[in-house]
């Protein structure tokens, strides 16, 4: 893999840098395909797409495709998408671009782009989010194809994160930060959990969010529900609030959790509270080149385990943020990736006790060259209701 350059990018620009980036990110994806044996690679519009040509078409349910050979690249692209497209991918016009009508056959349009590019598939990779029927259509084009999926060739590229999309996830957990504020302010009681919500949401679209992905408030026994769904439980004096929020910004995901109480919490909840927060400080001091995942899951949960709250850690310590809210590394004991420099996932264990409450804390940790930066601003206190 690429390590991470050096030099930081200054946040308000990074949206250009990463654009730049793109033609250099899909060399690097053709030479893993060389390597590899891998034919031909067919991305639809979505994160992937974005990350190698710095623009995605709005996906749909017509077949759209970038597709690319070890030397080539070219696009199939809906007629309604089609000058939108031309102008977004200037910096790629050599690539063919083969576009089709709503009352064509895109079966046709795709064995022309098929040609253009020329070469027998016989390796043929798919993004892994892949429509089952832009599949179908990929397979009747090259019938003859073994087909596999391309996260082979994507994960270890997208993984490690350039300064310029450290920048960008800065920017969106920044944003996420603002957006934990408001949904603090809103842990009143006689507020529900769709209130709290909505007050988060309102923050993240106020602040420039293309897309609030999740608000996930589980106030009182629904705390111990690592999953819990959003509802109208009303908050009551007492209760602890897990809130554990997320956007995406300039096509950066946030991702955070942190705990709100309401009132005065019961004792051993702050007893539950500073053993989650001692294990996301081990996971974190754990973190730097040359360990493993399987080293940070550890970390956090010998720390839970000792406090005697083990069986209620349910869940691994992490997952790989970026493009996506969950995409690799899997931070897990199963998970022998070593890391590097650039590489970045979410830290958050937590502990969960049946019908009782639950803790979950949550960071962003990006890995140095000489350990861990986290992206954050703000404390892992127990944050009072009302405000922070």
């Amino acid at each position: 893999m690429t390590k991470q350059a050096g030099t930081p990018v200054r946040e308000g620009a990074a949206i250009e840098q990463f654009r730049a980036e793109s033609p250099e990110r899909l060399r690097k994806l053709q030479a893993a395909m060389e390597a590899q044996g891998v034919d031909a690679v067919a991305v639809p519009p979505g994160p992937s797409f974005y990350y190698l040509t710095g623009f995605t078409p709005k996906p749909d349910e017509r077949p759209s495709f970038l597709l690319l050979t070890p030397r080539a690249a070219g696009f199939l692209i809906p007629s309604l998408n089609r000058e939108q497209s031309v102008q977004a991918l200037k910096h790629m016009r050599e690539a063919p671009m083969v576009s089709y009508r709503d009352q064509d056959d895109p079966e046709e349009a795709m064995r022309t782009l098929a040609g253009q590019l020329g070469g027998r598939v016989q390796r043929l990779a798919v993004d892994d989010a892949m429509r089952a029927d832009f599949l179908l259509l990929l397979r009747r084009t090259w019938p003859q194809a073994e087909v596999g999926l391309a996260s082979s060739l994507l994960n270890p590229l997208r993984m490690v994160k350039s300064p310029a999309e450290v920048a960008l996830l800065a920017e969106s957990a920044a944003l996420a930060d603002q957006a934990m504020r408001a949904a603090a302010a809103a842990c009143r009681p006689g507020a529900t959990e769709l209130d709290v919500a909505a007050a988060a949401a309102d923050a993240f679209r106020r602040g420039g969010a293309a897309e609030v992905l999740f608000t996930s408030v589980a106030s009182g026994p629904n705390g111990s529900l690592p999953h819990h769904h959003t509802g109208g439980r009303v908050l009551e004096p007492g209760d602890g609030v897990t809130v554990d929020i997320g956007a995406l910004l300039n096509g950066y995901c946030s991702d955070i959790t942190r705990v709100v109480s309401v009132g005065e919490p019961p004792a051993e909840y702050a007893l539950v509270h500073r053993v989650v927060d001692a294990a996301v400080r081990a996971a974190l001091a754990a973190i730097k080149p040359g360990v493993t995942c399987a080293d940070v899951d550890r970390a956090a949960r010998a720390v839970i385990e000792e406090a005697g709250y083990g069986p209620y850690f349910v869940h691994r310590t992490g997952h790989g943020l970026g493009l996506e809210v969950h995409e690799a590394p899997s931070v897990t004991a199963t998970n022998g990736l070593v890391l590097e420099e650039g590489m970045v996932f979410t830290v958050e264990p937590g502990i969960y006790l049946p019908e009782r409450f639950g803790v979950r804390l949550e960071e962003v940790a990006v890995v140095t060259a000489t350990g861990v930066r986290t992206l954050s601003g703000l404390s892992r206190d127990i944050i009072p209701g009302g405000g922070v």
